[in-house]
């Protein structure tokens, strides 16, 4: 089979479908087409060539390219003429049909005896046949191979299966293009038991005589036999193209469309049978339309449905039913289309509506009854009484309206008449009818009950409503959560309040996972006064599986908990509020909390159960196919939470989750958060969110009392702004309570790269000083004082490396390092000017050096002096008096004077 197209192997061998091997035929056809039509344009200059010479070459050429084979033994024009399958062979068979046509012209012109009776004979027989050609399908049989087809036959019909298939595969060989031998094979392996095969070749004979529609309807029903559907559908298709008004075939086909739930393709073939349908066919049409009308109802198109429904009352009108009324009136009112629905009822159901108007004067009243009329002029008469209200106390006529109901008419239509009529503001003629509803038993007709009780809720009628709902909600059948909602909605209307929440609490019971039903019940035991129950209704629905995996329940979990932490904060109860806000978190930031190796656990630490962050290993945290699942659904859970609260709205409730456990000294649980709120990418890559949650880290790491922790931030921090005072005061605090020197090096290298910052020159002249680098921390001081000279600290700083150089073991001209260190505390002295502060350091110096006399000198002026008055610092921590005396004290008791070390003490230092 090397000669068969790509297509018709891969279809034959099971590879592909039908509807594919059809589609890739077709594209191979145009693209064909394509390449002929240019190579026509090429070879147009080349018409003009000697007649005799071209017949002969085009002979010659024909000649051997049929009887030339390929490689395979698949003679040429076999193989040419299978690949193009369909569209070209049929011109090249007209051209060959022309050529031969041609020749025998030539024959005939050519035998000098046959007279021109003879030719118009021949003429006539060629007019005739191709006139019975045009009349029926031409078969693709060639002449010589037609015995052969005979043969396969009579050897199938006595059971020579093996040879009839080598024969039909023969003549598919030579003649590709015809179908009596896929038909054949059809048969034979049919008649083996292979229906799967048996309809390949089916399919491939319908294929290559398309115009046989019974042969295409086989095919469909064998294809529902095989329960290949959408082969089914497409073996209809084929036979509409021949046959476009058979409905029978629509019908099936539109059946086969609903099956495969395709309801617009469905729908249009129904349309269609409508169209074609004639009047005579009434029944048919309207049993038809209301199908459909009812299928586009319940695919909620409902203008599609009351179009169908028009057009059916439209053209059979005297076919309309009770069911068709009730139908048409259930599309009306369900398109809030109150009017055209009670114009239907009235035209077809026979129900009357009767106006009576009455006159009345100031001593008596007429009542005239006003005869009867359609449906469309007592609605006028309505809408004129609805835009022109009995406002005018003197009016001279009051008109009202009646209704009519004949014997017969189901009380379906009656209860949407009353639905029309509430709607409609036609109160009057209720009474009587809600009577009627009234007598039927509620366990029956309850969704009747129900149906006018909301008509009522809508307009606002809660005391007409209550009696129809009270009934329902008393029933077996319709205690249900829909009605008990719509009763406690009546009465909270009505201001029964007790009444209401006792409602409210049923459908919590019946339909615990209905959210609105839980936030009415909440609100009305607060305004109750009861708030214990009122958390009690907004207790989680979800548990957190369910919550991982369902964002429809993560939507409505974290509307109830936004009402619940508004109820807590109000409340006063910090850690209930917490907990909330907490979980409302842990659903946005998931992903970002496992990269921070965050948890979110309950304890009861406190007493009481709530849940708290802690940090957990990184071997804690899954990373199998959940975290991958998770990371990739990311940005799906963020679409539906944002669809409750905005990005900004995420963000004040971050902000408040900080502040509320700062407020608790909740510190680290603040770090923790602050980490996780750090990998969310969302808040990440907003500039100014990310660095106002460094500054909140920071802080909550500072009151923490991890350093460690809040140098990580403030380093980064100053790195962005070196020239900003406030943050080097924090890296200052920072490093000196971290007790850890690896900001040392940090300070170099960025002192490098800004050499002429002041503050990075001290810090790093501190640095220098702690690690007995003096000559460097010298260096770094006198840079500062001489940008700054008249800095006392830099004179302080310069004199006291002076002093400590000068206490060294090993040290050359220690006397004139100890004359420069006192010249620069005096200096220091001179600009601090005298004060606790400028004569305890200068005495601690000279305490330092063993100058006892002259430090005690220093120290007594201390003592003498008051303390330094300094805005938001107490007096009592500027107070030096206590450092000075415990100085004294050992001094004198190292000279032995422990008197006078004790009266220090007792004077000075005692608590």
């Amino acid at each position: 089979m090397s000669g068969f197209s790509p297509e018709l192997i891969d279809y034959l061998e099971g590879k592909i479908s039908f509807e594919e091997f059809e589609r890739r035929r077709e594209e191979r056809k145009s693209r064909e087409k394509d390449g002929e039509s240019a190579s026509a344009e090429e070879n147009a200059e080349d018409v003009e060539a000697p007649s005799s010479s071209r017949k002969a070459s085009g002979k010659s050429q024909s000649h051997d390219e049929t009887d030339g084979e390929t490689s395979d033994g698949v003679s040429k024009s076999v193989h040419r003429v299978f690949a193009s399958m369909l569209g070209e062979n049929e011109e090249e068979e007209e051209d060959e049909e022309e050529e031969e046509e041609e020749e025998e012209e030539e024959e005939t012109t050519e035998q000098p005896t046959a007279g021109d009776v003879f030719v118009l004979e021949m003429v006539l027989n060629r007019e005739t046949k191709k006139m019975m050609k045009e009349k029926r399908p031409r078969s693709k049989l060639p002449r010589a191979l037609r015995g052969l087809m005979g043969e396969a036959n009579i050897r199938f019909a006595r059971g020579e299966r093996e040879e009839a298939i080598v024969m039909c595969m023969e003549i598919i060989r030579q003649a590709p293009l015809a179908h009596e031998p896929f038909s054949t094979l059809a048969m034979i392996y049919e008649d083996q038991g292979d229906m799967e095969k048996s309809l390949q070749f089916e399919l491939i004979a319908a294929h290559l005589n398309p115009s046989d529609t019974e042969e295409w309807v086989r095919l469909a029903e064998m294809s529902l036999e095989q329960d290949n559907i959408k082969q089914a559908v497409f073996c209809y298709t084929k036979a509409l193209k021949y046959d476009p008004t058979n409905v029978r075939y629509l019908w099936e086909r539109s059946s086969l469309y609903e099956q495969l739930g395709e309801h617009k393709m469905a729908m249009d073939g129904y349309r269609r049978i409508l169209n074609l349908l004639s009047p005579s066919d009434g029944e048919r049409f309207m049993q038809l339309a209301r199908d459909m009308a009812k299928s586009y109802y319940e695919a909620n198109d409902v203008t599609s449905a009351i179009e169908i429904i028009e057009e059916a009352f439209t053209k059979h009108q005297s076919l309309v039913s009770m069911e068709d009324v009730n139908i048409a009136a259930e599309l009306y009112i369900s398109s809030k289309q109150y009017d055209k629905a009670l114009a239907v009822i009235t035209d077809f159901a026979g129900i009357v509506l009767e106006k009576k108007v009455s006159e009345k004067s100031p001593a008596e009243e007429k009542k005239d009854t006003g005869p009867v009329v359609e449906a469309r002029e007592s609605q006028e008469a309505v809408t004129d009484n609805q835009s022109h209200p009995v406002a005018e106390s003197s009016a001279a006529a009051v008109e009202k309206v009646s209704c009519c109901i004949p014997e017969g008419v189901p009380i379906d239509i009656t209860v949407k008449l009353m639905v029309c009529l509430v709607h409609l503001n036609i109160l009057e003629p209720l009474n009587p009818l809600l009577t009627t509803l009234v007598e039927q038993n509620p366990e029956e007709m309850g969704d009747l009950y129900l149906d006018v009780a909301e008509a009522f809720l809508d307009v606002g009628e809660y005391n007409s409503a209550l009696p129809l709902l009270s009934s329902l909600v008393c029933s077996e059948r319709y205690n249900l959560a829909v009605v008990w909602l719509r009763h406690a909605e009546c009465l909270k209307a009505l201001g029964h309040m007790e009444r209401a929440a006792e409602s409210y609490a049923k459908v919590v019971d019946l339909a615990p996972l209905h959210l609105d039903a839980r936030i009415s019940l909440s609100t009305l035991q607060q305004q109750l006064g009861r708030p214990e129950k009122a958390l009690e209704a907004l207790e989680p629905m979800y548990d957190p599986d369910t919550l991982a995996q369902d964002a429809n329940a993560a939507q409505q979990e974290l509307k109830l908990l936004l009402h619940r932490s508004t109820l807590l904060y109000s409340q006063g109860k910090m850690y209930g509020y917490i907990d909330t806000l907490l979980t409302m978190l842990a659903m946005l930031l998931k992903v970002a909390m496992s990269r921070a190796q965050v948890c979110l656990i309950s304890s009861s630490k406190s007493g009481e159960r709530h849940l708290y962050l802690i940090k957990v290993s990184r071997d804690k945290i899954s990373d199998n196919d959940d975290q991958e699942t998770a990371n990739c659904d990311a940005k799906a859970i963020f679409a539906v939470l944002t669809s409750v609260l905005t990005k900004d709205d995420w963000w004040n409730l971050l902000l408040k989750a900080i502040y509320s456990l700062c407020d608790l000294s909740r510190y680290k649980e603040a770090e923790l958060l602050v980490d996780s709120s750090l990998e969310y990418y969302s808040f990440y890559d907003d500039r100014q969110k990310r660095k106002e949650l460094e500054y909140f880290g920071l802080s909550a790491a500072i009151l923490d009392k991890n350093f460690r922790k809040a140098y990580n931030y403030i380093r980064i921090m100053v790195m962005e702004n070196v020239n900003k005072p406030q943050l080097w005061n924090i890296f200052n605090q920072v490093t000196m309570q971290s007790q850890d020197v690896r900001h040392h090096r940090f300070c170099l290298r960025l002192m490098l790269k800004n050499p002429d910052n002041h503050a990075l020159c001290v810090l790093n002249g501190h640095n220098a000083f702690v690690s007995g680098s003096f000559k460097h921390a010298l260096g770094q001081y006198v840079q500062a004082f001489r940008a700054n000279p008249d800095e006392p600290l830099y004179s302080l700083c310069i004199g006291l490396t002076f002093i400590h150089m000068a206490s060294q073991k090993y040290v050359l001209k220690r006397h004139a390092l100890l004359v420069q260190g006192f010249s620069f505390l005096h200096r220091y002295l001179d600009l601090r000017g005298p004060c606790q502060e400028s004569f305890y350091n200068l005495g601690r110096g000279l305490h330092q050096l063993g100058l006892l006399h002259l430090a005690i000198h220093y120290y007594q002026k201390v003592l003498e002096l008051p303390p330094l008055t300094l805005e938001g610092i107490e007096t009592d921590q500027t107070d030096l008096r206590r450092d000075t005396a415990f100085n004294l004290s050992l001094i004198y008791q190292s000279s032995g004077n422990t008197r006078m070390a004790q009266k220090m003490l007792y004077t000075y230092a005692v608590v």
